[in-house]
């Protein structure tokens, strides 16, 4: 990756053309009809949730809001969606940014113009999604108790300055569809007894009628009391409370409540969302008497979106947040076609850490061998890091819990803190680390030189480049961010260590000096980003061989899915050399001359073998040298 940040710094982009929706819909054209077999099909899933009756009653409001939405689109738009291959929905020159609207400060702008401007400049070319975590008004958790689902915050714009990121970037939006904020009209009215409202939220006259047994069987993400008290014209409720006193469960029981999410989502649509986040979806449909997760009506209501967003042909994608064990994760692919177009990789963060921490990529290899996207129009989200952290639930069943507990023990001793969750047995369990990956993989007092530590975090970042799926990066993991202690001091929230604010000037001011920490992570990172979204064979689609080559080092080979394309990534998890002898026989190549695609290094195959030797954290891409076009250095 020897590469001058000038080469980065040359790259220029220029906003794409886009096709906007109409503000207002034409009536004066033919409205829109659903296919005969998607009707039926969506009235079979309103039936599987409530009923024959019910299904017939809300079928006609659920057909007449797909119209209005549809009214909304110009010719051109139609048009151009006549084109669209779900196929190539996601592709290898896909990579999304994780941000708060607000995360980025400057000054004379709003936030979310600092923001555009920032990843603008910072960028260089490699992203091309935002994922702006929610900007609607909210009372906490940092934007997830949602106050009105139709406004953008006035501290961080306005939609007009949304949609101006439209302009350059696709755009992933929260669709925060499982609770609302207390301070929401929509329970203010509950608690006023607008008959309206009534069954909007599971409500008791009593914490009792929730016994004992019922609340032994809820999975609960959070140590909190299931049921909070409200006072209302009616008496005290005890409203039912997944994760906060604040954050107040929807009924999807009540198919008014499906309609108006369903609205929401398609007004996101309109105003610049690309992909649809559908956060703690997991929890989306209680039911006393059961696990509350995961239930049948849950997975139906997410096919009952997808089959929204696919009929009214916009290619926006869906995207399940189920921060569970594996398994239970990629149930939301459904039968590939039918449920979420992508699903975290939830499992992947542990394992990366685990290979890392241990200097051992075995269990990582054997794992990443034996997961596949489900069809060819479904893909994982491969992310490292998030706004909350790191998650441990995804890699459960996979990692030992010795593993487990190795793992937390390293991240606490580099500052992280840990959040838990209650257990079956009524226990407190660690459910998740909060880091920053920076933190998570350096230790803040290290010894170490930073050239070293810079190498071992991209060489980490790099797994979620190299594996079949779309990666995603939260701006923390951008850009190599340490831990925020005293922001966890001034707020009391374990998340907040990993959700500090950026001042845009301190970051240009870091930028001008070539040999500092953020200029040298910009550099290596930004050569393996764009090196990554010009090459075919990162693909969602593309092919996927796992090489168990030593347990130093982890080894992908990845096809183009025309298979006219091959790179073999090479990635040491440890700080020690090592030495390859790969078998042109295991690429399944002749071709005897391969160019590195990070450094233009040649390495040349003799006796059909090529022997490498890779660097402590060393990263290597490489591709077969068919033009002749490396250099003469040799690897």
């Amino acid at each position: 990756m020897k590469r001058k940040l000038e080469e980065l710094d040359s790259y220029s982009e220029f906003p794409r053309k886009r096709t906007f929706y109409d503000p207002d819909p034409d009536y004066t054209r033919t409205l829109y009809d659903l296919p005969p077999e998607t009707r039926e099909r969506m009235a079979g899933r309103l039936r599987f949730l409530y009923g024959e009756r019910l299904a017939e009653q809300y079928m006609p409001e659920l057909e007449r809001i797909l119209r209005v939405h549809h009214a909304h689109k110009p010719p051109e738009m139609i048009e151009k969606e006549k084109t669209y291959d779900p196929k190539e929905r996601f592709s290898e020159k896909d990579m999304i940014l994780i941000a708060y609207g607000d995360i980025v400060k400057g000054h004379g702008q709003t936030p979310l113009s600092t923001l555009h401007d920032f990843v603008n400049t910072y960028n260089r070319g490699a992203i091309n999604t935002l994922h702006l975590l929610p900007f609607f008004p909210y009372s906490s958790d940092r934007g997830f108790a949602v106050v009105d689902f139709r406004l953008v915050d006035p501290k961080l714009g306005t939609w007009a300055d949304i949609r101006e990121k439209k302009r350059r970037y696709d755009l992933m939006f929260d669709a925060v569809l499982n609770h609302v904020s207390s301070r929401s009209v929509l329970f203010r009215e509950f608690l006023n007894g607008n008959p309206r409202y009534k069954d909007f939220f599971i409500a008791y006259d009593s914490p009792d009628d929730l016994t004992p047994e019922q609340r032994s069987k809820i999975f609960r993400p959070r140590t909190s009391d299931i049921l909070t008290r409200f006072d209302t014209i009616d008496g005290p409720k005890w409203v039912w409370t997944t994760f906060s006193e604040d954050q107040i469960d929807f009924n999807f029981r009540n198919p008014e409540v499906l309609l108006q999410v369903t609205e929401s989502l398609l007004f996101y649509i309109r105003n610049g969302a690309d992909i649809l986040r559908l956060d703690a979806v997991t929890y989306l449909w209680a039911e006393p008497g059961t696990e509350s997760v995961h239930l049948p009506q849950t997975h139906e209501v997410v096919k009952l979106l997808r089959d929204v967003v696919d009929s009214v042909g916009s290619g926006v994608a869906l995207v399940t947040e189920t921060n569970v064990p594996h398994e239970k994760n990629i149930s939301y692919f459904g039968n590939g076609r039918d449920e979420a177009h992508m699903v975290y990789n939830f499992a992947l963060p542990a394992l990366v850490l685990h290979a890392f921490y241990r200097e051992d990529s075995r269990i990582l290899s054997k794992w990443a061998e034996e997961i596949k996207p489900p069809s060819d129009t479904a893909t994982f989200l491969n992310i490292l890091d998030t706004h909350d952290g790191i998650g441990l639930m995804g890699a459960k069943e996979i990692l030992s819990k010795e593993d487990v507990t190795f793992i937390i023990k390293t991240a606490t001793e580099r500052g992280a803190c840990i959040s838990y969750k209650m257990a079956e047995n009524r226990a407190e369990e660690p459910y998740e680390i909060n880091t920053t990956w920076w933190s998570a993989v350096n230790e803040d007092d290290s010894p170490e030189d930073l050239e070293t530590r810079v190498k071992r975090f991209v060489a980490t970042r790099s797994i979620a480049l190299v594996i079949q799926g779309v990666p995603g990066i939260y701006v923390h993991g951008f850009m190599g961010t340490a831990n925020d202690h005293e922001r966890v001091k001034e707020t009391g929230v374990k998340r907040d260590v990993n959700r500090g604010f950026i001042s845009r000037e301190e970051v240009e001011e870091e930028l001008t000096d070539p040999d500092s920490k953020l200029s040298l992570i910009r550099l290596y990172s930004g050569r393996l980003n764009l090196a990554r979204t010009g090459s075919r064979a990162f693909h969602p689609r593309g092919g996927q061989k796992i090489l168990h080559l030593s347990p130093q080092v982890f080894a992908v080979l990845r096809r183009s899915p025309e298979e006219d394309e091959k790179i073999l990534t090479l990635t040491n998890v440890t700080g020690r050399e090592s030495k390859l002898s790969i078998s042109l026989q295991d690429l399944d190549s002749e071709e005897a001359r391969w160019k590195d695609l990070l450094s233009d290094g040649l390495v040349e195959a003799g006796q059909g073998v090529l022997r490498i030797t890779l660097e402590p954290y060393g990263v290597i891409w490489l591709t077969a040298d068919l033009e002749g076009a490396g250099d003469d250095s040799t690897l």
